[in-house]
């Protein structure tokens, strides 16, 4: 199977069981479902799910064993992004070609929403896969997923990208965002795959570095394409970093300098995976897609 047909076949997993871990419209709070089944189903890349499967799949673990863990991953990604549309952060009304939560039901449903799928994550990845000799498994994905959506990982990355907002910062601190803001939770996901094969700890660190490392790379390339792609192809409002005067790469360093930048870093992340013997050809094909993409 190509990368390219894996990616496809491993997305339809997913939809489907994003679709029946989700809550069914109906019942007194079934608008807080629609606005939860509308943030998660409405399209978007799986990026960080297609991680944890294929982390797993390259230490040899099994696709049954990590498609609702995968899911949770996804659903801490949608409230993320539901919150981060909000007015109070980066006030947009479009994500991935509609209209986003707060604009298709209201600011209040929104909260609600993103606060309904993080803890939903959190219970998912507590009892999937079920049976007490997956519990040791269970607990160190929650331990994983919890330290990297935080105050020490994107929790964090954000309030200082908030905090950043129109001021003089240097190359360092805007690492330190990306690292935080987008590769904590990128990192988490390709860990926790190797976390439900039974991989062993070198390879749970090569795989949670590598993970970190593409996210790096995929935030320049986000960086990149805001200032260089239209609205209609992003799915989201175009050159509001530069508006809102976000610290980010190419404001720093330009446009050129940035695209070599995210391309030594996907060299990085490749060199990590191939140290601990995990060469793998969906790895690889993630990595570079991150930075090669369009969208």
């Amino acid at each position: 199977m190509t990368p390219e047909a894996w990616v496809g076949s491993r997305r339809e997993l997913l939809d489907k069981t994003l679709d029946r871990l989700l809550p069914a419209p109906g019942g007194p709070a079934r608008t807080l479902a629609e606005a939860m089944r509308y943030a998660v189903l409405g399209g978007g890349k799986r990026w960080r799910p297609l991680l944890t499967l294929a982390s797993c799949e390259a230490c040899g673990g099994r696709l049954d064993d990590v498609l609702g863990p995968a899911a949770a991953v996804e659903m801490i990604h949608a409230y993320s992004l539901i919150h981060d549309d909000l007015p109070p952060m980066d006030d947009d009304d479009l994500r991935r070609g509609r209209p986003t939560v707060h604009r298709a039901f209201n600011e209040a449903c929104a909260i609600l929403a993103g606060d309904a799928l993080l803890t939903l994550a959190f219970e998912v990845l507590a009892s999937l896969p079920p049976g007490s000799e997956r519990a040791e498994a269970r607990l160190d994905a929650v331990l994983v997923a919890a330290r990297a959506a935080g105050v020490a990982g994107m929790c964090g990355g954000q309030q200082a990208d908030l905090e950043a907002e129109g001021r003089a910062v240097d190359g360092s601190t805007i690492e330190w965002i990306h690292r935080h803001k987008t590769g904590a939770l990128l990192s988490a996901s390709a860990e926790i795959g190797a976390i439900h094969a039974g991989g062993s700890p070198s390879r749970r660190r090569a795989l949670a570095r590598y993970g970190e490392v593409v996210g790096h790379a995929f935030q320049i390339t986000d960086d990149i394409l805001d200032q260089t792609a239209t609205t209609l192809a992003l799915g989201k409002t175009s050159g509001k970093d530069r508006q809102a005067g976000k610290a980010t790469e190419p404001s720093l360093r330009g446009l050129e300098a940035s695209r070599n930048r995210a391309e030594e870093l996907v060299t990085e992340a490749l060199r990590e995976i191939s140290a601990a013997g995990l060469s793998h050809d969906v790895l690889e094909y993630l990595a570079r897609q991150s930075v090669s993409r369009t969208s």
